[in-house]
């Protein structure tokens, strides 16, 4: 809660990750207590195949996973079958997961499976590099030629992006299942959302200085508008008073629709935009504001999001993860999106299906998805700093036509919500 109420107020780094964990297991390269920290190990039969579901539960970073001598064949993300794909690097971000299969076929021994946070380069603010590695040991152990420590995987650079690029753009849904859900080639709503960081005023005040001025907060936002939460009921009890109040003295919960676009187009993957402070290219472009928004689709309809990645006052990539759907990802790519000449690349054949898409660090990824889920659902970074200064919305389906696709009203007896501001 903590570092939550600190990024929400101004976008402080000084509470940074001080390691990293595998199944809860720091590692040998810890010693926090005085006593090198204990490895997670897992114990493999040589020749047999093993299923690793892997899931980045962190904070702040994607992550780059290997184990030494051995390979992966990836047949799952996000709890959807994909087509296997055959890697030795698994990048994982926040929120996602992956279903890989890793035959124990090496020499029986001891292996080290590594975990390395990645982190774009500067001007970015940069955190300490903090990786975690635990151990793969055969059970026959006694055949092991060398009492040497286990060998280590080479790693990427932790400032390589290109690795986590490749690596979710080479992965495909499986074809066309009577039993999967179908890629609908009609859309009826289009969002194009900028992903970055920007600055509102303290205090509500309707003007400030900006460029690195304590009298502005850093916050991150959606087309410019940064997320702010609701203080007087959640939005799925408001969404059932069409957001008028209602019911046991309930005050009304004001929203605005999130724009389908953000206010201006300008160059915005442009590496000058990242450096902060007076005189800053980004100065004139800080300004943001705070609102509680929403974006209000009809049942059933085919919604299409293009998110775009901006160097405003950072250049980091942004999971971004839809709460109550599964989307497909028809394609993804470096700079700015440009709809005549990318929506050419999209992959209408076998797109993967995922709830969590990772939008590449300057560059963009398109998604699709239907609305046929009624209810109000959270969409965000899953990055925690980025979601506690504001980079999210929300998406509100609303009913279908039948008894099965409509929400009941809240019960009778719901206690309010009571906000207590410290």
């Amino acid at each position: 809660m903590k570092v939550d109420k600190n990024f929400s107020n101004g976008g402080s780094f000084s509470d940074n990750p001080a390691g990293a964990t595998i199944n809860g297991k720091l590692g040998d390269q810890y010693n926090c207590s005085g006593v090198v920290e204990d490895n997670f190990v897992l114990n493999v039969e040589r020749g047999k195949t093993y299923l690793l579901r892997l899931v980045n539960g962190a904070l702040f970073s994607e992550y780059y996973f290997k184990v030494a001598g051995h390979k992966f064949t990836v047949v799952g993300a996000d709890a959807n079958y994909i087509t296997p794909y055959t890697t030795d690097v698994v990048a994982i971000a926040p929120g996602e997961t992956f279903d890989v299969l890793m035959v124990a076929d090496a020499p029986p021994c001891r292996y080290y499976m590594a975990a390395l946070a990645n982190q774009p380069p500067a001007p970015d603010p940069q955190i300490p590099v903090f990786a975690s590695r635990g151990i793969v040991q055969y059970t026959d152990m006694d055949r092991c030629r060398t009492q040497a420590p286990p060998p280590m995987p080479e790693m990427p650079d932790q400032h390589d992006t290109t690795t986590t690029f490749y690596f979710h753009g080479n992965l495909s849904g499986l074809p066309t299942h009577p039993l999967l859900p179908q890629l609908r080639g009609r859309i009826d709503e289009h969002l194009f959302v900028t992903l970055g960081k920007g600055t509102v005023c303290r205090d509500d005040k309707p003007s400030c200085k900006r460029g690195g001025s304590d009298e502005a907060v850093e916050v991150a936002y959606m087309n410019n508008v940064s997320f702010r939460l609701p203080d007087k009921m959640s939005l799925l009890e408001a969404r059932q008073y069409e957001y008028g109040g209602g019911g046991n003295d309930v005050a009304a919960v004001v929203v605005e629709e999130l724009p389908t676009r953000p206010p201006s187009v300008f160059n915005f993957t442009d590496p000058a935009l990242i450096p902060v402070g007076p005189g800053a290219p980004l100065e004139k472009l800080e300004a943001t504001r705070k609102a509680t928004t929403v974006r209000r689709f009809r049942h059933n309809a085919t919604v299409e999001v293009v998110f775009q990645s901006t160097a405003t006052m950072q250049s980091d990539s942004n999971p971004m993860h839809l709460h109550g759907h599964d989307f497909f990802v028809l394609a993804q790519g470096h700079g700015n999106y440009d709809r005549a000449r990318h929506v050419r690349t999209y992959n209408l054949v076998d797109p993967l299906l995922k709830n969590t898409v990772q939008v590449p660090r300057l560059g963009w990824a398109a998604v699709r998805f239907v609305a046929d889920n009624p209810g109000a659902w959270f969409m965000h970074c899953h990055f925690e700093f980025h979601i506690a200064m504001g980079m999210a919305t929300v998406f509100e389906v609303a009913n279908g036509a039948t008894p099965g696709d409509t929400l009941p009203p809240p019960p009778s007896d719901l206690p309010k919500c009571i906000h207590k501001k410290e």
